[in-house]
């Protein structure tokens, strides 16, 4: 089972929401668009949508849209009878008649064909299926959640997407922003995934030097989640025993001019000091440096964040409106 709370990391508002949504809608049976980037972690929250709801005892079957060849897809998706057509040596059922009781996931559902999003719309409206090759039809109870990263608005317009289909699927949406939208989290999932990974390498944790984090914060994430993800496993990796991720493990993209460390300017006591000043700066400021509520949100006391600031040296920037004696 992949960790849906990958994707629920951070605690910007517009993660905020995307939880306020999941769990207003878990234990409906409406069907749910979920809109976004590729990388944003779609799939990981239609997983969090049925585990959390109602149906997390039936199965979870999720099926990318484009991946599957046109012609193969619609008996992945409906089964078949057995002699249907060539090579039909026995019956088989479809992807949607497993998940029976539970939820059926269509990835990048806007690459679909238009002759099957015309059997996915009678599906939503019949709840019934036919097999290739059979006349009788069968029932399912299945919650759909669909997802795009096609604005399928734009879609309809240029013909290539069903109007009425359209409206049958996002009878509720969600729409996951781009980590470039979102970079009060970014330092949250760095620490998530450094945490995670050194864990899984049987390692001890490392921290990312001064410079790589800055490197890190300055790029855009097009790949999202996913590509911030795949760059700290291979920082872990390439670091062998260091204690700290210096920028010259970077990948190329991120840092271009290839800069490196002598490793003089700073140690990883340094380096882990520097994260923490960076993520309680960042905290402050969300909270217009008012510490009571930065310190229940980033999940520690009062006497704690004090400590903290004092430790670090943290100045304000400005008057604190919610300054406390």
């Amino acid at each position: 089972m992949q960790d849906h709370k990958i994707a629920l990391i951070g605690k910007s508002s517009a993660i905020g929401q995307v939880r306020a949504l999941i769990d207003k809608v878990k234990d409906l049976n409406a069907p749910v668009l979920i809109y976004g980037e590729s990388g944003t972690g779609k799939e990981l929250i239609a997983r969090a949508i049925h585990e959390t709801g109602t149906r997390g005892g039936g199965q979870f079957v999720a099926v990318n849209c484009g991946a599957i060849p046109d012609h193969l897809l619609e008996s992945e998706l409906f089964g078949y009878a057995r002699g249907a057509f060539t090579g039909a040596l026995k019956d088989k059922t479809g992807l949607i008649e497993e998940a029976d009781g539970g939820t059926f996931f269509l990835d990048e559902v806007g690459d679909l064909s238009f002759p099957l999003q015309a059997k996915l719309l009678r599906l939503l409206q019949e709840r019934e299926i036919r097999r290739i090759g059979e006349n009788r039809t069968r029932s399912v109870n299945v919650r759909f959640i669909s997802a795009t990263n096609k604005d399928l608005e734009q879609e309809i317009g240029r013909g290539n997407f069903r109007e009425d289909l359209y409206y049958r699927l996002r009878i509720i949406t969600i729409e996951i922003p781009p980590i470039r939208e979102r970079k009060d989290d970014l330092l949250l999932l760095l620490d998530h995934f450094a945490e995670k990974y050194s864990g899984d390498l049987k390692k001890e944790r490392p921290y990312f030097s001064p410079r790589a984090l800055d490197l890190l914060m300055t790029y855009r994430w097009p790949g999202n989640v996913r590509e911030l993800q795949n760059e700290v496993q291979r920082c872990l990796i390439l670091c062998g025993e260091d204690r700290f991720l210096r920028e010259d493990y970077l990948s190329p993209k991120i840092n271009p001019r290839r800069e490196t460390s002598n490793g003089s300017d700073y140690n990883f006591f340094e380096a882990k000091a520097e994260f923490v000043r960076r993520f309680l700066n960042q905290a402050l400021q969300r909270c217009a440096f008012n510490k009571a509520k930065t310190a229940e949100e980033i999940g520690i006391s009062r006497q704690g964040l004090f400590k903290l600031i004092k430790k670090h040296k943290i100045e304000e920037n400005r008057e604190d409106p919610g300054k406390e004696p």
